[in-house]
């Protein structure tokens, strides 16, 4: 059975031009199905009925899987039956009436801007990597760019004299500002540490110490150590640094719209989870910008 996930991921790879980690995470997922299918005697894609896929579905949430983690199980079972549909591999879509699990979204957890800051003066300037560490970390929190979009940048990605950066994903170009303190946080990594770090003819933005590209997994342990050393709690991820952008930003009156494009988000409704804890705010806006006022003495 585990030809046809093979299959399926060249599919994904050569013509959807999915991004790697889209790639991985249904070869992941599929590869787990593949397991339970054939630990159940189940060990042709031919074989495979709905009952079983809702047996794997049963199974994920007995081991206390989250919804969200179920939820992107059945996309990947979707994707993947539909084109074996499509190849003629099996006589009729199995995963064609499988329902996910309600998912309820919540505001992610984030850093509060005094954490934020506390975070961001842990770089000592006199160290050339941590010189690195602190454009980094500042040009994180200054975009909201993901993680992998940080680490894939490329020196020509970024004009400071204009003060922006793009960043492709997804095959979508986004131009993104940067703000002054992360600009200069950036020019003073590219004079005084870049040169030292990154080996000639290296076109990525951020390197390791072996003048290597920066990996994810360096990242993460560069954030960790900071965290620590800035005396922060929170179970700290890069990914906390994006939401905290982009809730700091609609606290401080951004509008959504903003906020989408800079994130790179395709629908507003995934945006619009940053709203949840801001109706406070939205009250205080109405109160002071609407002008018909209904206070005693005012006029209506």
């Amino acid at each position: 059975m585990e030809q046809y996930v093979r299959e399926f991921v060249e599919y994904l790879n050569q013509e959807k031009h999915s991004s790697p980690n889209t790639i991985a995470s249904y070869k992941r997922d599929l590869l787990k199905l593949c397991g339970f299918l054939e630990q159940n005697g189940v060990t042709e894609v031919s074989q495979v009925t709905e009952t079983n896929l809702n047996s794997y579905i049963l199974s994920m949430e007995t081991a206390g899987l989250s919804p969200s983690s179920i939820s992107r199980a059945i996309a990947s079972m979707r994707a993947f039956f539909a084109f074996l549909d499509r190849k003629r591999y099996v006589e009729q879509d199995p995963a064609l009436h499988l329902k996910a699990p309600r998912i309820t979204k919540n505001c992610p957890q984030v850093l509060s801007t005094e954490e934020m800051e506390l975070l961001l003066a842990q770089p000592d300037p006199n160290y050339v990597k941590e010189l690195r560490d602190k454009a980094m970390l500042e040009l994180l929190y200054a975009t909201g760019i993901r993680v992998s979009e940080l680490i894939a940048l490329k020196v020509s990605d970024v004009n400071l004299e204009m003060g922006y950066l793009v960043t492709v994903n997804r095959e979508r170009e986004r131009v993104i500002p940067i703000e002054s303190i992360a600009k200069k946080a950036l020019q003073n990594y590219m004079e005084k540490a870049r040169p030292k770090l990154a080996k000639d003819g290296e076109d990525s933005l951020f390197t390791n110490c072996q003048g290597k590209p920066m990996t994810r997994q360096g990242f993460w342990k560069i954030l960790k150590c900071y965290a620590t050393r800035a005396g922060i709690e929170k179970d700290i991820t890069p990914h906390m640094i994006r939401h905290s952008f982009a809730v700091h930003l609609v606290e401080n009156g951004a509008d959504l719209r903003s906020v989408q494009e800079m994130l790179g988000h395709s629908d507003i409704a995934t945006t619009q989870i940053y709203m949840k804890d801001n109706h406070h705010r939205i009250k205080e806006v109405y109160d002071m910008a609407h002008q018909r006022k209904t206070t005693t003495g005012e006029k209506e």
